[in-house]
């Protein structure tokens, strides 16, 4: 996944450092990204969520507010307002580069801040909220001991996540005095709510209020025993799978005319852990599974292994065959089932090939439903051996490989 190191001018001008992740292969729609309260554009989640939307032809931009991570400019002068105002700025910065966003994502304070954005963003026609709250006041609660000292000094240095941020009393007259209900109310744009029971910074609560107050197409979705941070590999993959197949009810996405040479269009695979086995695969925009390794192998067991793979689409194949063929006789078949097992079998084994070696057995056993005669159901499993897929293990195939490069 290709990603551009960029920069644009935030609400006050200064230069916000941002990552623009791209596709593989044809930029279909685009999607901007809010981090959390002092979190940065790094975090789990949203490189997680980055690179999921990426694989299925989605570009994401997801920056530092104003004053953190690696962007320009002084927090302590920042505010609410401030965080609306630069995500303004980078959908502009967007939509000069002829990519305006389809779709807005925020994290916590983000996602309060998405939804006050929408109305600024007219590309925007879906925004999904993670651990969002529905006052933006209740950020205050993570430095509430600080209150008195910023009030009386008009700024004070609090401790959040172990790391030292000056508040000022702008600030928080600012975030207590925004209102979500009314630009929730006014969207205008279908709304995907994610959120954990157990998230102890910002309650369920916060969710259960945001999709109450949306019209609809509005969805929620549990995120179980994830934190608020949403800090593991695991739970930003769920967030991310669940964010993947939404959007693309509710984004339109161009689909591109497939090259010439594959009439299916084409199939990319692309690594989502470089530390494990785990892999992205995906066909076009509407299409996308997961394949990996089991444990013992050391994966994490998230999809189909490469030959579960191959026989999934020996029986998909099998099983579309002998249906087609039922269909156009008209024969009573009600249901076809196909069990697929792989495994390596001695040649000698299998057909008297050469001895000493070894070639890929697949063991096919079909369950055929169905008013059927004997002569019916021997036709049927004569027809299972024509399904394209079959021809092709049996015959062999050529692969060519050759480098990628750019066009």
């Amino acid at each position: 996944m290709p990603t551009e190191r960029v920069t644009f001018p935030g609400h006050a001008g200064d230069d916000l450092a941002a990552r623009l992740d791209l596709p593989d292969g044809p930029h279909l729609a685009t999607a901007l990204f809010a981090h959390c309260f002092t979190c940065s554009k790094d975090i789990v989640a949203a490189r997680r969520i980055a690179q999921r939307l990426a694989s299925m032809g989605i570009a994401v931009l997801r920056f530092d507010f104003t004053g953190l991570g690696h962007s320009d400019g002084e927090f302590a002068n920042t505010s609410f307002t401030s965080n609306v105002g630069d995500l303004v700025a980078a959908a502009d910065y967007l939509a000069g580069r002829g990519m305006a966003p389809g779709l807005l994502i925020g994290h916590s304070l983000g996602g309060a801040a998405v939804l006050k954005a929408r109305a600024r963003i007219a590309s925007a026609q879906a925004v999904v909220t993670i651990g969002a709250p529905f006052d933006p006041g209740h950020v205050t609660q993570s430095f509430r001991d600080a209150l008195p000292r910023i009030e009386a000094n008009g700024s004070a240095e609090v401790q959040l996540a172990g790391r030292p941020f000056t508040i000022g009393q702008r600030f928080v007259e600012d975030i207590s005095a925004a209102s979500l209900a009314p630009a929730i109310k006014d969207l205008d744009a279908a709304l995907l709510v994610l959120h954990a029971p157990l998230d102890d910074t910002v309650g369920i609560s916060n969710a259960a209020e945001i999709f109450g107050a949306a019209r609809h197409p509005k969805s929620f979705i549990t995120l179980d025993d994830a934190t608020h941070l949403i800090d593991t590999a695991k739970d930003a993959e769920y967030a991310a799978e669940i964010i993947a197949a939404w959007v693309s009810r509710y984004v339109p996405m161009d689909r591109p005319a497939p090259p010439p040479g594959a009439p299916e269009g084409v199939v990319r695979v692309s690594e989502a852990d470089p530390g494990g086995f785990l892999q992205d695969v995906q066909s076009g925009p509407d299409h996308h599974i997961t394949a990996d390794e089991p444990e013992a192998y050391g994966g994490t067991d998230k999809g189909l292994t490469p030959y579960g793979l191959v026989a999934a689409g020996l029986g998909a194949c099998t099983s579309m065959t002998i249906r087609m063929y039922a269909r156009r006789k008209g024969w009573p078949l009600t249901h076809v089932s196909v069990d697929i097992c792989h495994d390596k079998a001695h040649a000698q084994d299998a057909d008297g090939e050469t001895p000493g070696t070894k070639i890929d057995h697949f063991d096919r056993r079909i369950r055929l439903e169905g008013d059927l005669d004997a002569d019916q159901r021997a036709r049927l499993m004569e027809i299972a051996d024509k399904c394209p897929v079959h021809k092709t293990l049996e015959a062999g195939a050529r692969v060519v490989t050759r480098e990628w490069e750019p066009d």
